[in-house]
């Protein structure tokens, strides 16, 4: 089988961009600057959202799947800077070119990488491939809206229209998937601020899971899955996420 790869990312605002770009006292603390950007925002647009070149990644989580099995796990360790996590995500899909799969990816997930990995100078020629190197890449490669290399499931459910978008915590319990388990991406930056990152990569792993359900779902509608294999890639989500340690997953079965 193609490897699959579900992704997710959560970020905070890009303190430093912001000195930077000068908008900002450079005497303010971090918390004071993004502050004052949300301010900024809110009075331009009505929403803290910050524009996609001005999000840092805090964390990046990924499901995995390919002959050998399911497996999910955050890019890097606490310790590791945001190169790192967006190296490492690249280097996936340099090794194996799988087939990527998001929520809401190509409307933000993707765009803030690519933005951070130019930033901070990552190489990433794989993912960026269009058919010069590898013929097949242009007729169906990572970054063309109407090819399948990357699957963005919120857009193509809603039939690439925005006013049909639904939230994938929605849609999961719909589906009878746990969905959210009390942490959304509003409460990133403060839980980032109270050096609280175990419990946002915690967060985003969770995310990656109901993306891949949600995505089993839609190839058992598709009839990519027939109804005894979907039953079986459920079953075997499962047992992966019962043998694995922390109690996000122990609150995850809990919620199924």
């Amino acid at each position: 089988m193609m490897p699959v790869l579900v992704f997710d990312i959560e970020t905070i605002p890009d303190v430093a961009g912001l000195r930077a770009l000068g908008s900002i006292p450079v005497d303010r603390g971090d918390g004071e600057v993004a502050a004052e950007a949300f301010a900024a925002r809110r009075e331009k647009t009505g929403s803290d959202f910050l524009p996609h070149h001005l999000h840092r990644v805090a964390a990046i989580s990924c499901v995995f799947r390919d002959d050998e099995g399911f497996r999910v796990r955050s890019l890097g360790n606490l310790g590791d800077g945001e190169p790192k996590l967006i190296q490492d995500f690249f280097r996936i899909i340099d090794k194996y070119t799988p087939q990527l799969v998001s929520w809401n990816g190509g409307g933000f997930d993707l765009p803030v990488l690519h933005y951070r990995a130019m930033v901070n100078g990552i190489t990433a020629s794989r993912y960026w491939e269009m058919g010069d190197d590898d013929r097949d890449f242009k007729w169906n490669n990572y970054l063309s809206r109407y090819h399948t290399r990357h699957t963005d499931l919120m857009d193509l459910l809603a039939l690439y229209t925005g006013r049909a978008n639904a939230p994938l915590d929605d849609l999961a319990k719909l589906c009878g998937f746990p969905g959210k388990l009390g942490v959304d991406g509003s409460q990133v930056w403060p839980l980032y601020q109270a050096g609280r990152l175990e419990e946002i990569r915690n967060y985003c792993e969770t995310d990656v899971v109901n993306t891949y359900l949600v995505y089993c779902r839609y190839q058992l509608m598709r009839g990519a899955l027939s109804r005894p294999a979907y039953d079986d890639e459920v079953q075997l989500v499962r047992s992966a996420l019962g043998a694995l340690d922390g109690p996000h997953w122990k609150e995850y079965l809990a919620a199924w």
